[in-house]
């Protein structure tokens, strides 16, 4: 029974991560071509979409380190059972 939970929760945790990191790279940034200036405006727009996705990132990355660890521990329960 806590091998199924454990399964449960690893998935939910790698779910999590994969919804984080979509939310993450929905936010697309227009592009500055090789002929425009670079100007005030295109430096705030690249700022704000990395302030905006590091938190997801962040969160997205914890949570598939957790799923990981989880599932590092259910192999060393299968492994003891057996």
């Amino acid at each position: 029974m806590l091998i199924y939970l454990l399964d449960l929760i690893i998935v939910l945790f790698a779910l999590a991560a994969s919804v984080l990191w979509f939310r993450a790279s929905r936010r697309r940034v227009r592009r500055v071509g090789k002929h425009e200036v670079f100007d005030r405006a295109d430096y705030n727009r690249l700022v704000t979409a990395l302030n905006r996705t590091q938190p997801l990132n962040a969160q997205a990355a914890l949570a598939t380190g957790i799923a990981t660890g989880l599932a590092a521990i259910r192999l060393v329960l299968m492994e003891i059972v057996t």
